[in-house]
C-alpha cells in the first residue's frame, strides 16, 4: 500500500500555476513532416564516409569483453591495441535489429512514454557540476539541489524526462551519488528517469533499484524503465566504463543512447560535413554492439555535434553549424529506422539573459523540426552545460509549454469557424462581448505566467521585475505546491535496505 500523504490543498495557488502544471502535457506528437537538410545524394555521401571510417580507420573499443565480442562476430579485431575494424554489411545488418520505436514506462502509467516515429519527449538538463539560483549564486551542486530539480521537473508538465544527472551533488562521495540519485529519482518523482553510464557497477546497482521500484528483473526486460546516454569518446573511441554500462543496459533490455559528442574542429575535422560523416560511424558502430548483446534491444541513434569557436577553443552552442547537424543526425536516424536524440537547450550564456534565450532557440527549433523523438538539456541549461540554473530551467519549460501549445494545433469545425458571431458582429464591431467569446475567453489562448503584459505603469506598481525574478517566485511556487507521489512502502524499504548494503560495500573497498 501507499505511504500516507497529509493532503494539504493548495487549488488557488495550481490554477495559477496551471500552464506549467497541469496534466495535457504528457503526450507531445509533432504534426508537421520533418525538416531535412540533406539530399537523397548527400545523405549516401554521408553514409558512404562513415562506412569507409568504420571499414579503413576502424574505433577504439576499450574493453576486453567488446573485444571478444567483436571477434566472435567476425570482425577484425587488433587486442594489443584495442581496436577493431568494421564490416560495413555486419553493421547495417546489426543496425537493423534495432526497434524504431518502443515504450519507456514510468512509475505512474500516464507518464510512460513512446519513443520514435513523430513523438517528441522533452528532458532535463543534465550533467551540471554548477547549481545557480538568484539567492545564492552560482556553487557547486549538492544533493539538496539535486532532489530539488527532481521536485520541479515533477511539478512541470511539459517535462517528460528526469535526465539522472541533473546536477552532481558534490556533497556526496563520488562513488555513491548514483545511488542517492537513483533513490531521489524513483521517490520524489514517478516520470521515466535516465540514468548514468558510469561503469558496469553503477549500471547494475541503477538497473537492480530499478527492479525493485517497477517488480523484478524480467519485469523490466519486457517493459523498459529507464534510458542511458553511452558517450563516444569521439574521436573514434569507446572507453572501458561507457562498455560496461553499454552491456549491463542493453543485457537486461534498457534502452541507450549512443552519443558521440564532437566539436568540429577539435573532434574532428572542422567541416561540418566530415564531423556529421564521423558522428555517423561513430553512433553506428555503438548502436551495433548493442544488438551483439542483446539482438533487439531498444536504442537511441544520439546526436551531439557542434563546432567550437576558434578563437578560444571552447564548445560553442546554439550556433547555425549545431543546428545544422542536429537536422542532418535526426534525417540520418530515420534513414536506418532509428529514434533519434537531440539537445533543446544549448547555450553560452553565464546569466539567463538574452543570449541564453536566443542560443536556446537555436537548438530548441531545429529539434522539434526535425523530430528528435528524445530532447535532452530541454530546460535549465547555462554556461556551456556547467551550471544547472533555477530561473532558466523555468524561463525553459514555459518556453516547452508554448511549444507544446503549437504543435497541438487547432480545431476547424463549425463552431470554431463561428461563421454565427462574425455575421452578429458585422463590419466595425468588436467580439469582446459575444456569446462565442465569453464562452470560450478563459481557455482560448495560452496563457503564461512569466511573460509581463502588462502596461509600463503597472509592471512598475507590481515591482518592476525581471523575466528571471518572476521565473524564481515561480519556481519558490511550485517547490512549496510539490506533492511527492505515492510510493509502496514495500517498495520504499527495500530500495532503503538495498543501498544501505551497496553503501556498506562501496565503503569496505
Amino acid at each position: 500500500m501507499a505511504r500516507n500523504r497529509k493532503h494539504n490543498p493548495r487549488e488557488r495557488r495550481r490554477k495559477q500555476l496551471t500552464p506549467l502544471a497541469d496534466k495535457p502535457f504528457r503526450r507531445l506528437i509533432n504534426p508537421m513532416a520533418p525538416v531535412e537538410i540533406l539530399s537523397p545524394e548527400q545523405l549516401t555521401q554521408i553514409h558512404d564516409a562513415s562506412m569507409r571510417i568504420l571499414e579503413e580507420i576502424g574505433i577504439d573499443f576499450l574493453n576486453e569483453e567488446a573485444l571478444e565480442i567483436w571477434t566472435a562476430a567476425g570482425g577484425r579485431v587488433d587486442h594489443k591495441n584495442q581496436h577493431v575494424w568494421l564490416d560495413p554489411d555486419l553493421v547495417m545488418e546489426l543496425v537493423a535489429k534495432a526497434p524504431a520505436e518502443f515504450t519507456l514506462h514510468a512509475r505512474n502509467p500516464a507518464h510512460s512514454l513512446h519513443v520514435g516515429g513523430n513523438s517528441i519527449n522533452f528532458a532535463t538538463v543534465g550533467a551540471a557540476p554548477y547549481y545557480s539560483d538568484l539567492e545564492s549564486g552560482r556553487r557547486p551542486g549538492t544533493l539538496k539541489d539535486f532532489r530539488r530539480m527532481v521536485k520541479l521537473t515533477q511539478q512541470c508538465g511539459p517535462l517528460h524526462i528526469v535526465e539522472g544527472l541533473l546536477v552532481e551533488p558534490q556533497d556526496v562521495q563520488v562513488g555513491l551519488r548514483h545511488l542517492e540519485k537513483g533513490y531521489a529519482l524513483l521517490t520524489l518523482s514517478d516520470k521515466v528517469f535516465t540514468t548514468a553510464a558510469h561503469g558496469q557497477d553503477a549500471a547494475t546497482e541503477y538497473v537492480q533499484m530499478a527492479a525493485i521500484a517497477f517488480g523484478g528483473l524480467e519485469t523490466i526486460r519486457q517493459r523498459p524503465v529507464l534510458a542511458s546516454n553511452v558517450n563516444a569518446n569521439s574521436p573514434l573511441r569507446f572507453d572501458e566504463h561507457m562498455l560496461g554500462a553499454l552491456f549491463v543496459y542493453a543485457r537486461h533490455g534498457q534502452p541507450t543512447i549512443i552519443t558521440p559528442f564532437i566539436l568540429a574542429g577539435a573532434m574532428s575535422p572542422v567541416t561540418l560535413a566530415a564531423a556529421i560523416s564521423q558522428q555517423n560511424a561513430e553512433a553506428l558502430a555503438g548502436i551495433a554492439l548493442t544488438q551483439l548483446v542483446n539482438p533487439g534491444s531498444p536504442v537511441i541513434y544520439g546526436g551531439f555535434t557542434t563546432n567550437v569557436d576558434m578563437q578560444s577553443g571552447s564548445p560553442a552552442f546554439g550556433t547555425p553549424e549545431g543546428a545544422m547537424a542536429l537536422i542532418s543526425g535526426a534525417q540520418l536516424a530515420r534513414h536506418y529506422g532509428l529514434p533519434y536524440r537531440g539537445s533543446g537547450g544549448l547555450n553560452n550564456s553565464k546569466l539567463p539573459d538574452a543570449q541564453a534565450a536566443y542560443e536556446t532557440q537555436m537548438t530548441l527549433w531545429p529539434a522539434v523540426l526535425a523530430h528528435a523523438n528524445v530532447i535532452f538539456h530541454s530546460a535549465g541549461w547555462l554556461e556551456a552545460g556547467l551550471v544547472c540554473s533555477l530561473e532558466k530551467f523555468i524561463l525553459d519549460v514555459e518556453g516547452l509549454a508554448t511549444m507544446h501549445h503549437f504543435l497541438s494545433g487547432f480545431e476547424i469545425n463549425d463552431e470554431t469557424l463561428a461563421i454565427e458571431s462574425i455575421a452578429e458582429v458585422g463590419p466595425g464591431g468588436h467580439h469582446f462581448g459575444t456569446d462565442h467569446t465569453m464562452a470560450r475567453y478563459r481557455t482560448a489562448f495560452y496563457q503564461p505566467i512569466i511573460s509581463d503584459r502588462s502596461n509600463y505603469d503597472a509592471w512598475q506598481e507590481n515591482g518592476a521585475s525581471d523575466a528571471a525574478q518572476r521565473a524564481h517566485r515561480v519556481a519558490q511556487q511550485l517547490l512549496a505546491a510539490y506533492e511527492p507521489p505515492a510510493v509502496d512502502e514495500a517498495v520504499e524499504e527495500e530500495l532503503t535496505a538495498y543501498i544501505k548494503r551497496r553503501k556498506e560495500v562501496r565503503n569496505e573497498r
